[in-house]
Protein backbone atom coordinates (compact mmCIF):
# COMPACT_ATOMS: atom_id res chain seq x y z
CA UNK A 1 0.00 0.00 0.00
CA UNK A 2 1.54 3.76 -1.21
CA UNK A 3 2.43 5.69 1.78
CA UNK A 4 1.54 9.42 2.21
CA UNK A 5 4.08 11.97 4.14
CA UNK A 6 3.78 15.32 5.80
CA UNK A 7 5.97 17.80 7.57
CA UNK A 8 4.75 18.08 10.98
CA UNK A 9 6.47 19.98 13.97
CA UNK A 10 8.10 16.44 14.42
CA UNK A 11 10.13 14.80 11.60
CA UNK A 12 8.76 13.93 8.40
CA UNK A 13 5.81 10.82 9.31
CA UNK A 14 4.12 8.77 7.05
CA UNK A 15 0.84 9.10 8.09
CA UNK A 16 -0.04 5.34 7.58
CA UNK A 17 2.05 4.52 10.45
CA UNK A 18 0.96 6.26 13.00
CA UNK A 19 1.72 4.72 15.98
CA UNK A 20 -0.82 6.81 18.26
CA UNK A 21 -3.03 9.12 16.82
CA UNK A 22 -4.43 10.08 20.37
CA UNK A 23 -0.41 12.03 20.62
CA UNK A 24 -0.57 13.98 17.59
CA UNK A 25 -0.83 17.53 18.25
CA UNK A 26 -3.67 19.66 17.60
CA UNK A 27 -1.64 22.13 15.00
CA UNK A 28 -0.42 18.65 13.42
CA UNK A 29 -4.07 17.09 13.29
CA UNK A 30 -5.32 20.01 11.28
CA UNK A 31 -3.38 19.30 8.16
CA UNK A 32 -3.10 15.44 8.33
CA UNK A 33 -6.75 15.24 8.86
CA UNK A 34 -7.13 16.97 5.07
CA UNK A 35 -5.16 13.67 3.93
CA UNK A 36 -7.16 11.07 6.15
CA UNK A 37 -10.79 12.73 4.74
CA UNK A 38 -9.24 12.43 1.16
CA UNK A 39 -8.23 8.78 2.06
CA UNK A 40 -11.46 8.52 3.22
CA UNK A 41 -13.40 10.16 0.11
CA UNK A 42 -12.00 7.14 -2.13
CA UNK A 43 -11.80 4.19 -0.37
CA UNK A 44 -15.27 2.21 -0.06
CA UNK A 45 -17.31 2.54 3.29
CA UNK A 46 -16.98 -0.57 5.30
CA UNK A 47 -13.53 -1.60 4.01
CA UNK A 48 -10.42 -1.83 6.46
CA UNK A 49 -8.84 1.14 4.31
CA UNK A 50 -11.81 3.23 5.23
CA UNK A 51 -12.21 1.77 8.93
CA UNK A 52 -8.50 2.79 9.34
CA UNK A 53 -8.54 6.16 8.46
CA UNK A 54 -11.93 6.82 9.76
CA UNK A 55 -10.31 5.62 13.11
CA UNK A 56 -7.62 7.90 12.91
CA UNK A 57 -9.38 10.71 12.68
CA UNK A 58 -11.32 10.60 15.76
CA UNK A 59 -8.20 9.84 17.75
CA UNK A 60 -6.27 12.70 16.29
CA UNK A 61 -9.07 15.41 16.90
CA UNK A 62 -10.13 14.27 20.43
CA UNK A 63 -8.88 17.52 21.48
CA UNK A 64 -11.72 19.01 19.97
CA UNK A 65 -13.45 17.13 22.14
CA UNK A 66 -11.62 18.04 25.37
CA UNK A 67 -11.64 21.64 24.58
CA UNK A 68 -14.83 21.92 23.70
CA UNK A 69 -15.79 20.28 27.21
CA UNK A 70 -13.73 22.19 29.07
CA UNK A 71 -16.43 24.90 29.08
CA UNK A 72 -18.46 22.79 31.54
CA UNK A 73 -15.28 21.92 33.89
CA UNK A 74 -17.49 23.95 36.96
CA UNK A 75 -19.78 20.33 36.53
CA UNK A 76 -17.44 18.51 38.88
CA UNK A 77 -15.20 15.55 37.48
CA UNK A 78 -17.63 12.74 37.47
CA UNK A 79 -19.86 14.46 35.45
CA UNK A 80 -17.16 15.42 32.99
CA UNK A 81 -16.54 11.95 32.54
CA UNK A 82 -19.87 11.93 30.86
CA UNK A 83 -19.37 15.08 29.32
CA UNK A 84 -16.43 14.03 27.06
CA UNK A 85 -18.30 10.43 26.30
CA UNK A 86 -21.25 12.49 24.58
CA UNK A 87 -18.60 15.02 23.06
CA UNK A 88 -16.76 12.13 21.21
CA UNK A 89 -20.16 11.48 19.58
CA UNK A 90 -20.77 14.95 18.27
CA UNK A 91 -17.24 14.39 16.77
CA UNK A 92 -17.54 11.24 15.22
CA UNK A 93 -21.10 12.41 13.35
CA UNK A 94 -19.08 15.14 12.55
CA UNK A 95 -16.51 13.27 11.01
CA UNK A 96 -18.86 11.05 9.60
CA UNK A 97 -20.39 14.49 7.78
CA UNK A 98 -17.95 16.70 6.56
CA UNK A 99 -16.60 16.51 3.02
CA UNK A 100 -13.35 18.41 1.33
CA UNK A 101 -15.54 20.36 -0.63
CA UNK A 102 -17.01 22.28 1.37
CA UNK A 103 -13.90 24.93 1.67
CA UNK A 104 -13.88 24.64 5.74
CA UNK A 105 -11.53 23.79 8.57
CA UNK A 106 -12.70 20.58 9.68
CA UNK A 107 -11.55 22.27 13.35
CA UNK A 108 -14.95 25.14 12.51
CA UNK A 109 -17.17 22.44 11.44
CA UNK A 110 -16.68 20.10 14.15
CA UNK A 111 -16.92 22.17 17.22
CA UNK A 112 -20.94 23.07 16.76
CA UNK A 113 -21.70 19.32 16.15
CA UNK A 114 -19.57 18.64 19.84
CA UNK A 115 -21.05 21.29 21.63
CA UNK A 116 -24.51 20.94 20.33
CA UNK A 117 -24.25 16.93 21.59
CA UNK A 118 -23.48 18.02 25.19
CA UNK A 119 -26.12 20.64 25.54
CA UNK A 120 -28.54 18.11 24.22
CA UNK A 121 -26.69 15.61 26.81
CA UNK A 122 -27.72 18.64 29.43
CA UNK A 123 -31.23 18.74 27.91
CA UNK A 124 -32.36 15.36 28.28
CA UNK A 125 -30.43 14.11 31.47
CA UNK A 126 -31.57 17.79 33.62
CA UNK A 127 -35.48 16.75 33.29
CA UNK A 128 -37.05 12.96 32.78
CA UNK A 129 -39.23 14.03 30.48
CA UNK A 130 -38.58 17.22 28.05
CA UNK A 131 -40.56 19.78 28.41
CA UNK A 132 -40.47 23.55 26.42
CA UNK A 133 -38.06 25.74 27.77
CA UNK A 134 -40.50 28.20 28.78
CA UNK A 135 -42.20 25.92 31.41
CA UNK A 136 -38.86 24.63 32.65
CA UNK A 137 -38.47 28.33 33.78
CA UNK A 138 -42.30 28.46 34.77
CA UNK A 139 -41.31 25.72 37.22
CA UNK A 140 -38.70 27.36 38.97
CA UNK A 141 -41.04 30.37 39.18
CA UNK A 142 -43.57 28.00 40.38
CA UNK A 143 -41.47 26.52 42.98
CA UNK A 144 -40.73 30.21 44.60
CA UNK A 145 -44.26 31.19 44.42
CA UNK A 146 -45.32 27.83 45.91
CA UNK A 147 -42.82 28.26 48.62
CA UNK A 148 -43.82 31.97 49.52
CA UNK A 149 -47.31 31.35 49.57
CA UNK A 150 -47.10 28.26 51.57
CA UNK A 151 -45.35 30.04 54.24
CA UNK A 152 -47.40 33.47 54.23
CA UNK A 153 -51.40 31.73 54.52
CA UNK A 154 -50.21 28.42 56.18
CA UNK A 155 -51.86 26.34 53.45
CA UNK A 156 -51.71 25.01 49.97
CA UNK A 157 -52.15 28.08 47.90
CA UNK A 158 -55.19 28.03 45.06
CA UNK A 159 -54.37 28.39 40.94
CA UNK A 160 -55.58 31.66 41.03
CA UNK A 161 -53.17 32.84 44.03
CA UNK A 162 -50.58 31.59 42.54
CA UNK A 163 -51.84 32.91 39.34
CA UNK A 164 -51.63 36.37 40.44
CA UNK A 165 -48.22 36.26 42.17
CA UNK A 166 -46.31 34.69 38.98
CA UNK A 167 -48.43 37.44 36.95
CA UNK A 168 -49.55 34.75 34.77
CA UNK A 169 -52.97 33.51 32.97
CA UNK A 170 -53.69 30.54 35.29
CA UNK A 171 -53.55 28.44 32.09
CA UNK A 172 -50.24 28.87 32.10
CA UNK A 173 -49.94 28.21 36.06
CA UNK A 174 -51.72 24.99 35.31
CA UNK A 175 -49.18 23.85 32.62
CA UNK A 176 -46.25 24.67 35.32
CA UNK A 177 -47.72 22.39 37.58
CA UNK A 178 -48.14 19.48 35.27
CA UNK A 179 -44.70 20.04 33.62
CA UNK A 180 -43.29 19.63 37.12
CA UNK A 181 -44.16 16.27 37.05
CA UNK A 182 -42.06 15.23 34.31
CA UNK A 183 -38.83 16.99 36.79
CA UNK A 184 -38.54 13.72 38.63
CA UNK A 185 -39.35 9.90 37.09
CA UNK A 186 -39.85 6.98 39.30
CA UNK A 187 -37.72 4.10 38.96
CA UNK A 188 -39.51 1.41 36.43
CA UNK A 189 -38.51 -1.31 39.38
CA UNK A 190 -40.76 0.35 41.57
CA UNK A 191 -43.01 -2.52 42.70
CA UNK A 192 -46.71 -1.66 42.59
CA UNK A 193 -49.75 -3.58 43.63
CA UNK A 194 -51.96 -5.04 40.92
CA UNK A 195 -55.09 -6.89 41.79
CA UNK A 196 -55.49 -9.06 38.87
CA UNK A 197 -51.29 -10.21 39.19
CA UNK A 198 -49.95 -9.62 42.81
CA UNK A 199 -47.24 -7.33 43.36
CA UNK A 200 -45.59 -6.31 39.95
CA UNK A 201 -43.22 -3.73 38.72
CA UNK A 202 -43.87 -0.64 36.69
CA UNK A 203 -41.68 -1.82 33.70
CA UNK A 204 -44.26 -4.37 33.42
CA UNK A 205 -47.04 -2.30 31.92
CA UNK A 206 -44.96 0.34 29.68
CA UNK A 207 -44.62 -0.96 26.35
CA UNK A 208 -41.83 -1.21 24.16
CA UNK A 209 -40.66 2.07 21.63
CA UNK A 210 -41.20 0.75 18.32
CA UNK A 211 -37.74 2.03 16.28
CA UNK A 212 -39.85 1.98 12.69
CA UNK A 213 -42.18 4.62 13.89
CA UNK A 214 -39.12 7.14 14.17
CA UNK A 215 -38.35 6.71 10.86
CA UNK A 216 -41.96 7.06 9.23
CA UNK A 217 -42.00 10.85 9.05
CA UNK A 218 -38.28 10.77 7.14
CA UNK A 219 -39.81 7.99 4.71
CA UNK A 220 -42.91 9.88 4.03
CA UNK A 221 -40.76 13.06 3.06
CA UNK A 222 -38.16 10.91 1.21
CA UNK A 223 -40.69 9.13 -0.82
CA UNK A 224 -42.05 12.38 -3.16
CA UNK A 225 -37.93 13.15 -3.63
CA UNK A 226 -37.37 10.01 -4.82
CA UNK A 227 -40.05 9.74 -7.16
CA UNK A 228 -38.68 12.76 -9.29
CA UNK A 229 -34.88 10.88 -9.59
CA UNK A 230 -34.69 9.47 -13.27
CA UNK A 231 -34.84 5.50 -12.99
CA UNK A 232 -30.70 5.36 -12.58
CA UNK A 233 -30.76 7.03 -9.92
CA UNK A 234 -33.39 5.41 -8.07
CA UNK A 235 -32.14 1.97 -8.93
CA UNK A 236 -28.67 3.32 -7.69
CA UNK A 237 -30.31 4.37 -4.22
CA UNK A 238 -32.54 1.37 -4.64
CA UNK A 239 -29.41 -1.30 -5.01
CA UNK A 240 -27.17 0.55 -2.34
CA UNK A 241 -29.48 1.52 0.28
CA UNK A 242 -32.61 -1.38 0.16
CA UNK A 243 -30.37 -4.20 -1.49
CA UNK A 244 -27.23 -2.90 0.25
CA UNK A 245 -24.85 -3.82 -2.44
CA UNK A 246 -21.30 -2.43 -2.61
CA UNK A 247 -20.09 0.60 -5.30
CA UNK A 248 -18.56 -1.79 -6.57
CA UNK A 249 -21.51 -4.29 -7.36
CA UNK A 250 -23.27 -1.28 -8.99
CA UNK A 251 -20.69 0.05 -10.94
CA UNK A 252 -20.64 -3.43 -12.45
CA UNK A 253 -24.22 -3.49 -13.28
CA UNK A 254 -24.35 -0.25 -14.83
CA UNK A 255 -20.63 -0.70 -16.00
CA UNK A 256 -19.11 2.13 -14.80
CA UNK A 257 -16.22 2.42 -12.28
CA UNK A 258 -16.59 2.23 -8.24
CA UNK A 259 -15.12 5.88 -8.23
CA UNK A 260 -18.00 7.08 -10.38
CA UNK A 261 -20.79 4.98 -8.66
CA UNK A 262 -19.27 6.78 -5.08
CA UNK A 263 -19.61 10.86 -6.87
CA UNK A 264 -23.20 9.85 -7.88
CA UNK A 265 -23.72 8.83 -4.66
CA UNK A 266 -22.27 11.55 -2.96
CA UNK A 267 -24.81 13.64 -5.34
CA UNK A 268 -27.90 12.04 -4.89
CA UNK A 269 -27.58 11.99 -1.22
CA UNK A 270 -26.89 15.77 -1.24
CA UNK A 271 -29.63 16.44 -3.24
CA UNK A 272 -31.81 14.03 -0.84
CA UNK A 273 -30.53 16.05 2.40
CA UNK A 274 -31.33 19.31 0.60
CA UNK A 275 -34.71 18.24 -0.01
CA UNK A 276 -35.08 17.38 3.71
CA UNK A 277 -33.78 20.17 5.36
CA UNK A 278 -35.70 21.91 3.03
CA UNK A 279 -38.96 20.36 4.47
CA UNK A 280 -38.39 21.46 8.35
Amino acid sequence: MATTTVQTAEPMVEVSEIADPSKVTPKDARQMSKLFFGRMAVSEEGTPEHQYARNTLIEMNMSLVRYAAGRFRSRGPEEMEDIVQVGMIGLIKAIDRFELSREVEFTSFAIPYIVGEIKRFFRDTSWAVHVPRRLQEARVQLARANEELCTRLGRTPTVRELSELMSLPEDEVVEAQLASNGYKSASLDAAINSSEDGEAVLADFIGGADEAMERVEDFHALAPMIAELDERDRKIIHWRFVEELTQAQIGERLDVSQMHISRLITRLLAHLREGMLSTE
